[in-house]
């Protein structure tokens, strides 16, 4: 109370307060911050830092072990300055509401003051929130890589809707690497009648791309109204689907591909290019013989180039699967309550005849559909909340764990 008193006094100097000031016994404080098992990290925190102080200033420590425990002192400390700074602004958040329901609705100024005050520690609260999250939820291994992204066309009897919206999914991935500034090599492109495409790789490389982008995978749904034809005449609405597939990208020594497990098979480039294509069988597919896992580039002029490329696909292809291996087992129940959300599931429909994307996993929904596939700010705000979405989930589990 002090503390939000001070602040106001500041801003309203020279006038007096004189709210008569009680705590209101309606306001609960985040119930995210009185979960028992979270209290029980905080206070192992607690200890822990307490513990690791009392070794590190007794000096019997070797050079390598003072290192780690100034880490583990580090992830500690953290942990205990969010918790508790979260707590004292909820306690000011709560002395000023206190103020705003004992202030007179006459005084407009003061009130203005108060509310601007709460609505600014609650900010507050929700970054320190994100924070404690992050402190708290370990990261993934893998969201630091650059990313093998993959679009391809679903199948529909109304033409070519799917291929026209591929293309502009590609469109949108391509906008956002540009906006994130990231890197986006081109690897296969075979487009389809009409300005559409069949299927289209490319690997995207900068920071954290596989923290935002492995949201994408899975199939994508289209509503429209077909530009030409009967049914553009009538105003038939139809449906279509597309598939992302993003792979996260591996280090060479990650995957280890023995040459007699590899077929590889050379053929003639297909599509734009110039006189080099159709004349040259620079493209190159490789297939693991025990996997039957096939990738393909057909995208450089030269033959070992578009090898090596491949190569690179085969392998984050590979990991891709024995990754799905290893996780079977602790992701069933988990699969079995939300779902699989795997490529063959509905992720999120871009309904153009109603200007509206709906993600079907957080129920985000926006108006602006051509903003939203300009792959700017729009795309970005929804993958922000998948990640927090993630975040939340996992912490969730881990204070089911320690309950």
């Amino acid at each position: 109370m002090a503390a939000a008193l001070r602040r106001l006094v500041r801003r309203v100097s020279p006038r007096v307060l004189t709210a008569t000031v009680c705590r209101s016994a309606g306001h609960k404080s985040d119930d995210f911050l009185q979960h028992d098992a979270l209290r029980r990290l905080v206070k192992r925190a607690v200890d822990e830092h307490r513990a690791v102080s009392s070794r590190l200033e007794s000096g019997a420590v070797s050079e390598a072990d003072r290192r780690a425990l100034n880490r583990r002192l580090l992830d500690a400390s953290a942990l205990m300055e969010a918790f508790e700074e979260t707590e004292l602004l909820l306690r000011e958040m709560e002395d000023l509401q206190t103020l705003i329901h004992n202030t007179s609705a006459e005084d407009q100024q003061m009130l203005s003051l108060l509310r601007d005050e709460h609505e600014e520690l609650g900010r507050r609260v929700e970054r320190l929130h994100k924070q404690l999250i992050e402190t708290l939820v370990p990261p993934d291994d893998l969201d630091s890589r650059s990313v093998i992204l993959e679009v391809v066309s679903g199948r529909t009897t109304g033409g070519d809707i799917c291929q026209q919206f591929t293309r502009e999914m590609f469109d949108m991935y391509q906008g956002f690497a540009s906006y994130k500034n990231w890197d986006f090599e081109l690897f296969n492109y075979t487009p389809a009648e009409y300005g559409g495409l069949h299927h289209a790789s490319v690997r995207v490389s900068g920071e954290c791309v596989f923290r935002w982008l492995k949201f994408e995978g899975g199939t994508h749904r289209v509503q429209r109204i077909p530009e030409v034809g009967l049914s553009s005449r009538m105003q038939r609405i139809h449906t279509g689907t597309m598939t992302v597939i993003v792979l996260p990208q591996m280090e060479e020594v990650d995957i280890d591909i023995a040459p007699k497990d590899l077929r590889i098979d050379t053929f003639r480039s297909r599509g734009a290019g110039g006189q080099h294509v159709n004349t040259t069988d620079s493209a190159v597919r490789l297939v693991h013989l025990p996997t039957g896992t096939v990738s393909e580039c057909q995208q450089f002029r030269s033959q070992l180039k578009n090898r090596e490329t491949a190569l690179r696909v085969l392998r984050a292809r590979l990991h891709q699967c024995m990754m799905g291996q290893q996780r079977e087992q602790t992701h069933t129940a988990r699969r079995l309550q939300v779902g699989t959300r795997a490529q063959s599931e509905r992720i999120r429909t871009y309904n153009f005849t109603q200007d509206r994307v709906t993600d079907h996993r957080i129920g985000f929904v926006t108006r602006d559909i051509k903003e939203f596939m300009r792959g700017a700010e729009g795309l970005e705000d929804l993958l922000r909340l998948l990640q927090e979405n993630q975040d939340r989930e996992e912490l969730l589990k881990l204070l089911k764990d320690n309950s």
